[in-house]
């Protein structure tokens, strides 16, 4: 019997980590690329990811209360659809968000030191691992603070731009050359920022009654930062328009610059860095939770599903989670790393949406929200730049292999 984890999470517990998986550095990152993309048609792109973003919330909520175990939809698919299916969803989680790992603390060491970010960023990895391993309770606590500090800077960001005089309306008007697929793209870009709402059916082990905490508080942590990101977004388009937001690469601090007040710049810095700290926070114990299901089914080395005794986490799984993104982090780049998980986890949302589609075995609600759920997934998933849709099926292609090399090397393990 494998180790079970302590049930400690409630409903508050639950929608917090579900915010500070979101409510991060994409707010602060996903818009300039996204306007880019999409112009002044950045708006319908944000609105089409939420839309997305919302029918994968629902599957991952009925699935996390119908197996509320650590893992996600590396679980699910395993249960609904077959082995190999789990396993490429656990593969799409662990290598997409590794990849996000590596943003958030880059973003972090971005904000904070510039010219020493990959530094700053490992010396992140390493604080948070310390701070997850130590109980999942202790990382909600944490989670808290962040969330609230972080949701007063985007506060005062929307009261100081949309009350500069350099608020322009017209700039929210649609117009310009923006294609349809340009749209899907930067939707696909933004949901990067929306991609940490499910981490609690992540956590799913260590929810208090999870067959009722899990399916409201999805929903309720996505609603939020749907309103939060939808807040920022019209005041920063408002006051930079389509063509300068597509080309800052700080475009919360541009705005803050343009509408006349600087004094919220170093704000804005700061708040960026410890919402990519947040976000960092949740990501780390999303991927060693899904390394630790995966770990006790043999696809990972069994000792990786261990658990500590006394804190209740996977307490081998967490540091070598830790030290793969302290070394990604130590070389990767920014702006490449959130399509390369864009792609990964809107393949694993996919697969949530194929599983969700066979809880039930007749035409209804359920089905049709699984349905759109799983096309919205793919279209986003294969309309991201060229460069992310052909490295991230590569890493897919490479984990079906050892799939494929593992299951001939000992026939009948599987699950």
């Amino acid at each position: 019997m494998a180790e079970a984890l302590r049930r400690s999470l409630g409903m508050f517990d639950a929608v917090v980590i579900g915010l500070g998986s979101m409510v991060g550095a994409g707010v602060f990152v996903a818009l300039g690329p996204a306007a880019a993309a999409a112009g002044s048609w950045l708006l319908v792109g944000l609105a089409l990811a939420g839309g997305v973003a919302y029918c994968n919330a629902m599957a991952s909520a009925r699935l996390a209360a119908r197996y509320p175990a650590s893992g996600g939809t590396y679980v699910y698919g395993r249960e609904r659809l077959g082995p190999f299916w789990g396993y490429l969803a656990g593969w799409a989680f662990v290598v997409g968000k590794t990849a996000s790992c590596a943003a958030m603390a880059l973003t972090v060491g971005a904000y904070l030191w510039p010219g020493q970010a990959h530094a700053v960023a490992v010396a992140a990895v390493v604080v948070l691992t310390a701070v997850n391993y130590g109980g999942v309770q202790k990382s909600a606590l944490v989670t808290r603070v962040i969330v609230a500090a972080v949701l007063a800077v985007l506060a005062a960001v929307v009261v100081s731009s949309l009350g500069s005089g350099a608020v322009d309306t017209g700039r929210l008007e649609l117009g310009g050359d923006a294609s349809p697929g340009g749209v899907l793209q930067a939707a696909g870009l933004l949901f990067f920022a929306f991609a940490g709402y499910a981490r609690i059916a992540t956590l799913g082990e260590e929810v208090r009654d999870p067959e009722r905490t899990i399916p409201r508080a999805v929903p309720l942590a996505l609603g939020i930062a749907l309103v939060v990101y939808a807040c920022v977004a019209v005041s920063v388009l408002s006051v930079l328009g389509p063509d300068r937001l597509g080309g800052s690469a700080a475009p919360v601090v541009d705005a803050m610059r343009a509408a006349g007040v600087d004094w919220m710049v170093p704000v804005v810095r700061v708040g960026a860095a410890v919402a990519a700290l947040g976000s960092l926070l949740a990501l780390i114990l999303g991927v060693s939770r899904t390394t630790l299901a995966m770990a006790r089914d043999g696809h990972l080395p069994r000792t990786l599903a261990a658990v500590h005794p006394r804190f209740g986490v996977p307490h081998h799984a967490e540091p070598v989670v830790g030290l793969v993104v302290a070394v990604v982090a130590a070389t990767a780049d920014l702006r490449g790393a959130i399509g390369f998980s864009s792609f990964g986890v809107l393949v694993y949302y996919a697969i949530a949406n194929a599983s969700a589609w066979t809880l039930v075995t007749r035409l209804s609600p359920v089905r049709l929200m699984a349905a759109c759920g799983l096309a919205g997934c793919l279209a986003l998933a294969f309309s991201l730049p060229p460069s992310s849709v052909l490295a991230g099926a590569g890493v897919l292609a490479v984990g079906a292999v050892l799939y494929a090399v593992r299951a001939g090397a000992g026939p009948g393990r599987e699950r």
